[in-house]
């Protein structure tokens, strides 16, 4: 290696190759000399392929110390921060990760989508998260006209489902790029889609209050009531006076607003309230043929409708006249995910028909399906259908089991009751058992019958062979423990069970939040 350096003594590869050498024969502080002596001769042109030979050598920290010799020698403090960026990632060195992307975003905003993908597949645990997150917030209180930072932040809080810390950035970033709530209301979707409600409406109260008359102040009116119902809807025992109080609600914004296509959204709304939570299908009818009707109105707003229509059809056990209006959203709308969804409700109305063969060929299209949503959806009763078939080929637990199922969607819950416990009866062993059990267990749950919806988790968590459903029953317990019981404890521990039982579950992260929420750590 020597005789090498000297018929080559500009090739500083060669000086990392001998320091191997020293390395390899015992000599650490040979190796570790011979490596400073090349980082100190080091010119701009050398500090990539020398980098790279350590790279090569698995020697990732010397790597690092040559591009920071390079950035020196560049006078530039963000030279080489895509190398060292990964070489800290390889390395799990978050601290140093971390700061190499905000110097990074420090001087070149473009590069915000880059920093953004290298900290998500980077950054795993929450503590890598909280520490991100603490030194954003620092950055952006000392440097308030820096809008990246509060970019940086508002995507890390989201990412984080801490939706009324990004409501705060996103109020920032609104006010100075005068963008009329918009990026309030790109939260605020975001929190309702992920059922953190109160966030939501919070969101669009905001845009309402202050935006009024600006471009998104309709749309943000229509999702506040909405939201509003979401809540309702998804508080056990749903209270029927709230519901009527939303109906006055949506009937102001319709009266403000105009009954226009723009508002179309919420006909469909009030139709979905009086049909499925009033038991008023002749008025909902009614509004939803509105909306088909409506001059000006486009294509996918008509076909929503008819869907909507279908639904209550089926509500009212008129499957002929819902399948027709499925298979017209269906044709109109072809490899949409629009015509996907009214492709699913057709697979589903077969499925409660007892005709699983036609329900199957259905899903079999809708398992290809561009909405991920869909697809995992269709995956789900393919899958209910073809296990519950494949030893019981008539299929006829899977028929009761379906009768019941539609039931549940005609919201007649005592009767859904009812035919589970008949179900229960008539086919013990089962394999349909525990989805029975699960489903119970929800149901008694929307009635307010909590420790009654225990029990029936309980008939799965305590049965070993009931494994595929065991982490659902769990985390099911731990939120009613949390949410309805208000029994701190008992959730807490029964989230942890979900956390050592199944560590593959895919309620793991959530179970974890919650679990270090109900514990008092500071977790967002």
């Amino acid at each position: 290696m020597k005789r090498a350096q000297r018929q080559r003594p500009d090739d500083l590869t060669l000086g990392v190759t001998l320091g191997q050498v020293y390395a390899k024969s015992g000599d650490q502080p040979a190796a570790q000399k011979q490596w400073e002596r090349v980082v100190s001769q080091l010119t701009s042109a050398q500090v990539a392929p020398v980098a790279t030979e350590f790279q090569k050598a698995a020697l990732p920290d010397w790597a690092a110390r040559v591009y920071l010799r390079g950035r020196e020698l560049a006078k530039n403090e963000t030279e080489f921060a895509p190398q060292l960026i990964q070489l800290y990632t390889q390395s799990g060195q978050t601290d140093k990760l971390m700061g190499e992307t905000l110097r990074l975003v420090q001087d070149n905003e473009q590069q915000l989508p880059f920093v953004r993908n290298m900290l998500q597949n980077s950054l795993q645990d929450d503590k890598d998260f909280a520490a991100l997150e603490k030194e954003l917030l620092s950055m952006v209180q000392k440097n308030p006209e820096r809008g990246v930072y509060s970019e940086l932040l508002l995507w890390l809080q989201v990412q984080r489902r801490d939706f009324t810390g990004a409501l705060v950035q996103a109020k920032a970033l609104d006010r100075r790029g005068r963008t009329d709530g918009q990026r309030v209301l790109e939260v605020a979707e975001i929190a309702r889609r992920n059922k953190d409600y109160e966030s939501a409406i919070q969101g669009y109260d905001y845009v309402v209050r202050e935006y009024r008359g600006r471009p998104y102040y309709a749309l943000a009116r229509q999702r506040l009531v909405q939201t509003r119902e979401d809540q309702v809807r998804t508080t056990y025992p749903v209270n029927v006076a709230q519901l009527r109080s939303l109906l006055q609600d949506y009937q102001q914004v319709l009266q403000d607003l105009g009954r226009t296509p723009e508002t179309a959204p919420v006909l469909r709304s009030m139709a979905s309230l009086l049909a499925f939570q009033l038991d008023e299908k002749e008025s909902a009818i009614k509004l939803l043929n509105e909306v088909i009707g409506m001059p000006r109105a486009s294509l996918d707003v008509v076909d929503q409708a008819k869907i909507d229509l279908a639904d209550i059809f089926l509500l009212r056990a008129e499957p002929w006249e819902a399948t027709l209006l499925y298979s017209q959203v269906e044709k109109s709308h072809k490899d949409t995910p629009l015509g996907y969804d009214a492709k699913l409700r057709n697979a589903r109305l077969s499925y409660f028909a007892g005709d699983f063969k036609l329900a199957q060929s259905h899903l079999d299209i809708l398992k290809q399906a561009t909405s991920r949503e869909i697809a995992n959806d269709a995956m789900q009763l393919s899958l209910l259908i073809t296990d519950n078939t494949a030893t019981d080929t008539a299929g006829l637990a899977l028929r009761d089991y379906a009768v019941v199922e539609q039931l549940v969607f005609q919201n007649k819950i005592p009767e859904a009751l009812r035919g589970l416990d008949g179900l229960l009866h008539k086919y013990p062993g089962h394999a349909l058992q525990d989805e029975a059990w699960l489903l119970k267990a929800q149901l008694l749950r929307r009635t307010g019958d909590y420790n009654g919806a225990l029990t029936a988790l309980e008939s799965i968590t305590a049965n070993p062979k009931y494994d595929v459903l065991s982490d659902d029953a769990l985390f099911l317990a731990a939120s009613i423990q949390e949410e309805n019981l208000r029994d701190v404890s008992k959730a807490q521990q029964l989230y942890n069970q979900v956390l050592v039982k199944y560590p593959g579950s895919i309620y793991v992260a959530e179970a974890r939040k919650r679990f270090r929420k109900l514990r008092g750590d500071v977790v967002n």
